[in-house]
This record gives C-alpha cells, structure tokens and sequence, in this order.
C-alpha cells in the first residue's frame, strides 16, 4: 500500500433513543456495542466524533491525524483547521420520530457559536416503511410567537408540513428550515462539518434518567424560516450507463457533490475504470453489495462490502472498480 492508495474508515455510532438495530442487522454494524444504534459518522474529522482508519498502513490513526501528516490527500480542497475535511457523512436508523430541529448558517454559527460552521445537508433515502414521512418546513406563514407557544404546547405539529417518503429520494435541507426524519427510514446523510443543530420540538420525551430532553427554542427561533414551504418534488434524475457502470447525480452544491454509482461487473469479469477527482479527495459508501477497488500501479486491492466507507486520496493512482454494488460516490 502506498500513500496514494483508498483505505476503510471505521465508524463511531450514537445511541440516541429513536434510534432501531437496522444499522447492525442490514449494515453489518454489529461491532458497535450500542443498542439502540440511531446514527453511525461513517466519514468525519469532526472532534467530536473522529473518524479511524480501518485499513492498511495508517490503520488505527483517526483520520484527522493521516492528513496533518499527509495533507496532500486531500489534494486541491482547502485543509480546514487541525486536518479537518469539510463534511461528514453518516448512516441513520430512525425506529422512531427524530426531534423537530432547526440548523444556523454559516454566518450564524460563526458569530454566536465561537467561529463553528452552520450547517447545510442532503439525505438520500436507503429504504422506507410504507407510512414512512420527514417533516420539511411549515404548512403556513408562522410568526415567532406562534412556533414558541406551539413548541411548548406541542400543537406545533398542526403546523408542520409532512412529506411521504420512498427509496431512492433525495432531499436538500438548507439552515432555516424546519425539519425531521419520521419513523421507519433508513437514511444516508451529508452534511457539512458541523454538530450544530437546534432542537425546537421533541414529543414531551424523556431520557433513560426520566428527563426531558433539553429544547434550545431560542436559538430556534433566531435562524428559523417562517415561510409556508411547498412540499419538496423529487427532481428528474438521469443514470448515464457505461460499460460495467452506471452514475447520476443527486446533489451538487457549494459544499459537497454526490453521485450515486451502480456497479456491475461480476458476470462479465469486466473492470469498470474508475480515476479519482484531481481536485479533490472522494469518500465511497457503500449501500448494497460487495465489490473490490484495484490500482494496477501499485499492485493494490481493496475488498468493500455493504455498509463499508472508503476514502479515496485525491492523489490516488488510476483506479478501476469491479463486483457487484451500489455507491454514493462524495466530493467537495
């Protein structure tokens, strides 16, 4: 292995009480002693829940510390303070109804939360319950006066606009916009390098010491869009096929680009070439089945199964990809 070269990341799970086992049973996370498992950081260099290298030569290194020391594999993408890459990236179990949030911008984390980024996210839809919804904005103009007492009095929900949810679909979730992923829904989340978010509604629940969970509706109510939102449409999405593989975009921003990459190769024995971003570095999740990447240069190979993170370096040698998968490929 060299230093140009993808290797595993381990995750670092949350046990957040809506959380189910979907994460452990479906994605092989059974090594992490929590229960319920709600969230695994497949990818971050956030401090408080840093990523470790699973594989090859840095293997047991968080990942923050492999780029201090090698900050060329994040190729031309500022570092960030510390080895920091831009965004994280996590899988989410919700056995039930997630908290009612509100995340800040930029601007509003950086002057009242001590410089921190907002926080701007994408969540790809891995599997739904039929009944399953996310809560994206409000059905109504709101004033401030009114999400307050409704947040308090919990009729709140009278006001939320629900949205049916299925395999496959995507939603952008911009700071302002009140939110929350419903019961039954396995998630892919991206998001910016942020542990910000502001709880504004939580269902009158209580922890395992019988306490309710701290709301933070101030806060809430500073970055929070008062606007009657449409419910979000699914865009048209294109898959372009070539031999062996096939792409679509999902989202592209300022802040992250994501593409879903379908792989099938195993009957015909054909590798489906594969070169990674010059510019940037590329995290590969993997969703659904098994696969192996391949650098001929160095005589390198990298077997990946569902539920695996790859980081890929942006100084990575040619790269060709084979098996059997389905991907969400990710770069700034």
């Amino acid at each position: 292995m060299s230093l140009r070269d993808p290797f595993l990341l381990a995750p670092v799970g949350k046990d957040y009480l809506w959380g189910g086992r979907r994460l452990k049973d479906d994605f092989g996370k059974e090594s992490i002693p929590l229960d319920p498992l709600a969230e695994t950081w497949e990818c971050s260099t956030h401090p408080n829940v840093p990523s470790t290298v699973a594989s090859g030569e840095f293997k047991g290194k968080l990942l923050s510390e492999v780029i201090e020391e090698h900050p060329e594999i994040l190729g031309t993408h500022p570092q960030g303070e510390k080895g920091q890459i831009p965004i994280i990236i996590k899988l989410i179990d919700t056995k039930e109804n997630r908290s009612i949030k509100v995340d800040p911008s930029d601007e509003y984390a950086k002057t009242h939360e001590n410089g921190q980024l907002g926080k701007t996210k994408m969540w790809y839809v891995l599997d739904a319950t039929p009944d399953a919804t996310l809560v994206y904005g409000f059905r109504q103009k709101m004033t401030k006066e009114l999400v307050r007492k409704s947040a308090l009095d919990g009729s709140i929900e009278n006001y939320l606009n629900r949205v049916s949810i299925k395999k496959n679909d995507v939603f952008i979730v911009n700071p302002g916009i009140v939110h929350a992923i419903g019961a039954g829904a396995l998630i892919a989340e991206i998001q910016e390098a942020s542990d910000l978010s502001y709880r504004l509604y939580d269902y009158n629940r209580t922890d395992k010491n019988g306490n309710k969970r701290r709301l933070d509706i101030d806060k809430a109510l500073d970055v929070i869009n008062l606007d009657a939102l449409n419910e979000p449409k699914q865009s048209i999405r294109v898959l372009r096929y070539r031999k062996g593989r096939a792409t679509e975009l999902l989202a592209r921003n300022k802040y992250f680009l994501v593409e879903r990459m379908l792989i099938n190769t195993e009957n015909t024995h054909e590798m489906a070439s594969y070169q990674s971003g010059s510019y940037s570095f590329r995290v590969l999740l993997c969703y659904s089945g098994r696969g192996t990447i391949l650098c001929e240069e160095d005589n390198f190979f990298l077997s990946f199964f569902k539920g695996d993170c790859i980081f890929v370096p942006a100084n990575s040698s040619p790269l060709k990809i084979h098996g059997k998968a389905e991907l969400l490929n990710i770069r700034c």
